[in-house]
């Protein structure tokens, strides 16, 4: 019966990494694998030998001794346990989604702009490359990326100029979603899961993440695609800002950075700091939109987003709810492989046999060429199951190097490819870029900046 667990798992994750040549979206073969894993699981319940225990992460001694009643309430225990953890990254992410497609109803990124007060290429490169940069830090790579390929739509005009931006802005976002806890999914995932604090990623992250992105840039910067001046835009093509956009964007970015901050004075599970800040920052949004609107939205009503519905329906309405439910099929498909005490045993097969490269982690001693491979690997597949499958795989104490050296393998890695991460992937839709274009011109880069900053990680960490 694991033989037929493990071959679905491997069937629906080559699904997902096939995705666009399948035209499938990547959720429904996350929910049908999660949900064919779970349901061979519940009827060969008396088959399996043993069963992991995730609160206490270790095996459970003489499991093939249990009557059916005893594995069956264990499984229903163990499977509430990995609904309950999801389901944390899941508000979390609703909460964080919200408050950004808050911030754009008023046009809050508009404000951002204004930055850019030049017509220089490189100017403009290294502009947008420390945006994407901070900004990924706080609202997440994904939506960083979006908006700033949206603002850079109506700077450069010409796309053959602007699909080079785009292509340092994947990495820059990426480089920069990995040493913050809201910065990017996987990090968020380890954070939720209390393998990493706020303070140590920042640490031990901050310098690797900087030198991945700036080397890159820095390369770039001396490219024929970077020389000279754009073509600057006819001014009053713009329309007008709405007049409380940098409001919104100081409170929402604000709301969202105090998360981490909200958690480490109370202890209380981050969602639950996500959903003060989305509260306080609807408020002000239902306050200031001093219009009539329904208390409902329909999304098949064909009017202006500043017409008479709510602000905050308006945002529920608009968020990217394919992801969400990627993320509960694909965390709880890896729960169901983490249960059975598959990728413990793989975990300790993989120790004991991969050679041992540069400092030897705490415990185990996982070697980094595992982390570097699962870095490569995330560029391939989706870094999201990678990341899901290591909290299984591994078991050291929070903040171990280990698992800030995954965060940033994981979440820069990805740059490598444009299909490796969600910030290339939606790239690649915003501006239409060509998959082996990207291949030849930009993964050299990010490839030289994720081993730049994987050789700092190596350095610094023997100093902290």
């Amino acid at each position: 019966m694991e033989a037929i667990i493990i071959l679905v798992f491997v069937l629906g994750y080559l699904a997902i990494t096939l995705e666009h040549k399948l035209k499938i979206d990547k959720l429904i073969p996350a929910l049908v694998m999660m949900a064919i894993c779970w349901a061979l699981i519940a009827l060969g319940i008396d088959s399996f030998p043993q069963w992991f225990n995730s609160a206490k992460h270790m095996l459970i001694e003489n499991f093939g001794t249990f009557s059916t009643e005893e594995k069956t309430h264990l499984m229903e225990e163990t499977l509430l346990h990995h609904l309950g953890k999801t389901a944390e990254i899941i508000v979390f992410l609703l909460g964080a989604m919200t408050i950004v497609e808050i911030i754009d109803y008023f046009d809050g990124f508009s404000t951002i702009k204004t930055y850019v007060k030049t017509n220089s290429k490189k100017r403009i490169l290294w502009i947008f490359g420390f945006l994407a940069f901070f900004l990924s830090a706080i609202i997440d790579n994904l939506t960083a990326t979006i908006v700033l390929i949206s603002i850079l739509q109506k700077i450069v005009l010409d796309r053959d100029s602007r699909i080079w931006y785009a292509g340092l802005i994947i990495i820059a976002a990426n480089a920069g979603g990995a040493w913050s806890p809201i910065g990017d999914v996987t990090t968020t995932m380890l954070w939720i899961g209390k393998k990493v604090t706020t303070e140590h990623l920042f640490v031990y992250l901050f310098l690797p993440s900087l030198l991945c992105m700036v080397v890159p840039v820095f390369i770039a910067s001396f490219l024929p695609a970077f020389k000279g001046n754009i073509k600057s835009k006819e001014e009053g093509t713009d329309k007008p800002k709405d007049k409380y956009s940098s409001i919104m964007l100081y409170l929402g970015l604000g709301g969202i950075v105090s998360v981490p901050i909200f958690k480490t004075f109370t202890h209380l599970p981050p969602y639950i700091g996500m959903m003060l800040a989305l509260g306080i920052v609807a408020t002000f949004a239902e306050v200031y939109s001093n219009r009539k609107f329904a208390l409902t939205y329909d999304a098949n009503q064909d009017t202006d987003i500043h017409g008479h519905h709510s602000p905050v329906h308006y945002s529920l309405s608009k968020i990217e709810m394919p992801s969400i439910l990627f993320f509960l099929g694909i965390l709880l498909a890896v729960a169901a492989l983490e249960s059975l005490g598959i990728l413990f045993n793989f975990a300790s097969s993989l120790q004991e046999n991969m050679p041992m490269l540069g400092t030897e982690l705490h415990h185990e001693g996982v070697s980094d060429l595992v982390v570097l491979l699962l870095g490569v690997g995330s560029a391939v597949i989706d870094n999201v199951p990678l990341v899901a499958a290591s909290l299984g795989m591994f078991s050291e104490p929070i903040d171990n190097e280990l698992w800030h050296f995954i965060a940033y393998s994981a979440g820069t890695g990805g740059s490598m490819l444009i299909i490796g991460s969600a910030a290339g992937v939606v790239a690649m839709g915003m501006e239409k870029i060509d998959f082996f274009w990207y291949l030849k011109n930009i993964a050299w880069l990010a490839l030289i900046g994720f081993l730049v900053g994987s050789l700092t990680f190596m350095f610094t960490r023997t100093i902290f």
